[in-house]
Formats: structure tokens, sequence, C-alpha cells
């Protein structure tokens, strides 16, 4: 599986497990731990969101810079 796509699906299953645990947390009237994870799963993605472009920028540097 080409890395791009793994990523995505990296991403994806965050957000269904970050939605599960969230409606679980919810029903049973956590709804303060319930936003907690929410934003604990939007950091991690975020991080990981900005490792990516790390590697896009980097890759683009090298090769307008021609290096290997």
């Amino acid at each position: 599986m080409p890395y791009q796509l793994d990523s995505v699906f990296q991403i994806a299953g965050i957000g269904i497990i970050v939605a599960m645990i969230h409606t679980i947390l919810k029903q049973m009237g956590k709804e303060d731990f319930a936003h907690w994870v929410t934003l604990f799963g939007f950091g991690v993605v975020l991080f990981m969101v900005a490792m990516l472009l790390q590697d896009l920028f980097n890759t683009i540097k090298d090769v307008f810079l021609f290096r290997t």
C-alpha cells in the first residue's frame, strides 16, 4: 500500500475510534471526558498531518535544490 494511502487510513481510523468513544462517553453522561477525548484525537491527527507536511516540504526542497 502506498505511503500516502496508509496515512489516510490511519487518520480515518483514529477519527472513527474517537467518534465511537465520544458517543459512548456522552451516553454515559460524561460529556466533559467526551470533549477531552475529541480534543486529544484532533491533536494526534494534527500532529500526523504536520509530519506529512514536513515530509512534503522536504521532498519539494530536495527536488528544486537537486539533492538526492
